[in-house]
């Protein structure tokens, strides 16, 4: 375990856009003399756990919340700061986008604290930008674009959804692979996790740009109002999507249920023009005396001429009543 286990990055601001890089003995040290402080933490690593919990003066109701297993979006405004809870798009090699990674974020005047329990690249689009000095001011500030960078992120992921279901759109209507049917259903699963998260962030960022707040300037209220409008640019495409797949699944199923249908119409047909062949030739089997032609040489011929006679009308009376 290493000297800075726990700590993914933390951040002495300057106010400038820059900033300088701490690890643990620094953060336990800052006092807040100049600038404010940015720590983002591992909460699967026990050092940040009871940094949270016992290290950081947090009050404790803040604490447990930054340290929850699981968690809703939302925002609360406290008295000594404001609490939010967000969730990005899982972008970790082989997890799945909709399994959203929860991000819990503390901000007060001169310290903003960020955890998670999986590794989310909003952060690090963060920390480079303070790197380039070219990152977040101010508390408020640092708050919104971590906003922003969550957001962007699921914009990749929602229009690699809109495109699926276009692809699978053209799909129904060229093919009849079965594989659809799988397809239509991971992808529905897929938009209906998203939207769970979504739709709360949704009212949590809506919320943040509406109340008046001494940690939110009226310039990132007006930053965090785009923010909500492009959560809810996608929770409306996602409500599309998710129409439009239920569509094609309808469509989908439509055609499978009318190949069954030809199908089974065509097997009754069959059956239809076999049926009294085989009565026939079953009352023509019978070992008792007397059946016709039984003695004769060319019974076997008169009975194969009867039978392709029989069918003929048959066929006639099928197509003469529109069955064929």
């Amino acid at each position: 375990m290493g000297s800075d286990s726990g700590l993914v990055v933390a951040y002495a601001l300057n106010g400038e856009g820059g900033g300088t890089a701490l690890g643990w003995d620094e953060v336990r040290a800052w006092r807040g003399d100049e600038g404010f402080l940015w720590v983002h933490l591992d909460l699967t690593d026990p050092v940040a756990q009871r940094w949270v919990g016992s290290e950081s003066g947090l009050d404790e109701v803040v604490a447990e919340a930054l340290l929850a297993d699981e968690t809703r979006p939302r925002s609360s405004f406290m008295k000594n700061g404001l609490l939010v809870m967000l969730r990005g798009v899982n972008t970790n090699p082989g997890a799945d986008p909709e399994d959203m990674v929860a991000l819990r974020i503390w901000v007060e005047d001169r310290r903003v604290v960020t955890t998670r329990r999986r590794r989310l690249l909003s952060i690090m689009d963060v920390s480079d930008s303070i790197d380039k000095n070219d990152g977040p001011m101010t508390p408020g500030e640092l708050l919104v674009t971590l906003s922003d960078c969550l957001v962007e992120r699921m914009a990749v992921v929602i229009d690699e959804i809109d495109e699926h279901v276009d692809r699978l759109e053209s799909d129904v209507v060229e093919s009849e692979n079965p594989r659809l049917r799988h397809e239509l259903a991971d992808l529905r699963t897929q938009v209906i996790a998203l939207r769970r998260y979504l739709s709360p962030q949704r009212e949590a960022m809506v919320r943040l740009s509406q109340e008046r707040s001494q940690w939110l300037s009226d310039v990132d209220q007006v930053h965090l109002r785009e923010v909500s409008d492009r959560i809810i640019r996608y929770v409306e495409d996602l409500d599309a999507v998710r129409d439009r797949a239920a569509v094609v699944q309808e469509e989908l199923a439509s055609r499978l249920s009318e190949q069954l249908n030809k199908r089974m119409y065509m097997l009754s047909m069959v059956t239809a023009v076999f049926l009294p062949l085989g009565f026939l030739t079953g009352l023509l089997g019978v070992n008792v005396g007397g059946i016709p032609g039984a003695e004769n040489t060319l019974g076997f011929v008169w009975v194969i001429g009867l039978v392709v006679a029989l069918v003929i009308l048959q066929v006639w009376v099928f197509k003469r009543q529109r069955w064929f």
